[in-house]
């Protein structure tokens, strides 16, 4: 019994499953995943969003994905899916404080149900490690390391900063955590630019599959730099609505495209479950 429902699927270029029986019933259906291409990682990224597109209610305890989906179990199913597939998880700074302190970025944290076949389609079947790479990225190193996510050693953990991020961290005790290694990068009024953080993932940690987890701006910046390859969308039948000040973000943050430059995507398919809706495209 599949725990979402499959109504569109355009990805026939594959021969043969990819998935085990057992999560492929759940997805009702396979998932293949392309691989890097020799110049950088392949980009994936997931977010969920209410109708109106909001991905946040930047509301102090319910600021994550989570409230925008309600926790639905597909979501959380897909989510867990998307992470056993990646070799790397990247997130920004505020995504990683958008969440609980015990957090972690493992397959099972998000669909505990699904624990063992995760664990089997991950180390069996792709031949990668227990849990992927997390990535975090902040300009500022102003990040709290009492979080789980740096207290757990069999998360491996990487901080990419700028030089002036790197002594806020050394500051605050990140030397001291064996799980963690920070790495800096040239930076541009403290932004780092998408290629160099994938190149440094490719260089020095072998990732060819990362997947993006936001937030608005990383994504954005992303983007803008041509590096998303794969979008997966969740979306969510609620409305958020904004005021006048903007402060609940949208899929994209701080930039615009005109519409001669605007990234396209062509759709990949699109599954339901419990009047939510989770679409994947691909970068035309």
């Amino acid at each position: 019994m599949g725990l979402v429902r499959t109504l569109i699927d355009c990805d026939q270029q594959y021969a043969g499953p990819a998935l085990p029986q057992v999560l492929r019933e759940l997805y009702d259906g396979d998932l293949h995943l392309h691989t890097s291409a020799a110049t950088r990682p392949f980009v994936i990224a997931n977010f969920v969003s209410t109708l109106d597109g909001v991905v946040s209610f930047e509301t102090k305890g319910k600021s994550g994905g989570s409230t925008i989906s309600a926790s639905n179990p597909g979501d959380r199913f897909i989510m867990g899916l998307l992470r056993a597939s990646a070799d790397a998880v990247m997130v920004g700074a505020g995504t990683l404080h958008g969440i609980s302190a015990k957090g972690l970025w493992t397959p099972e944290y998000t669909y505990p149900d699904a624990k063992r076949s995760y664990a089997e389609y991950r180390v069996n079947a792709l031949h990668k490690p227990e849990y992927p790479l997390l990535a975090i990225v902040s300009g500022s190193g102003q990040l709290e390391l009492e979080r789980a996510i740096f207290r757990t050693s069999a998360m491996r953990t990487v901080i990419i900063t700028t030089s002036a991020g790197r002594d806020e961290l050394t500051r605050r005790g990140a030397a001291a955590l064996n799980s963690v290694e920070v790495h800096v990068l040239n930076s541009s009024s403290g932004s780092i630019a998408p290629q160099a953080i994938l190149e440094l993932l490719q260089s020095q940690f072998g990732v060819k599959t990362l997947l993006h987890e936001g937030g608005p701006r990383l994504f954005g910046q992303f983007l803008a730099a041509d590096a998303i390859d794969e979008l997966f969308l969740t979306l969510s039948p609620q409305i958020a609505g904004r005021e006048r000040d903007g402060t609940r973000p949208a899929l994209v943050q701080g930039l615009q495209f005109v519409p001669d430059s605007a990234p396209w995507f062509q759709m990949v398919s699109a599954k339901e479950q419990a009047a939510h809706l989770y679409l994947r495209y691909r970068r035309a």
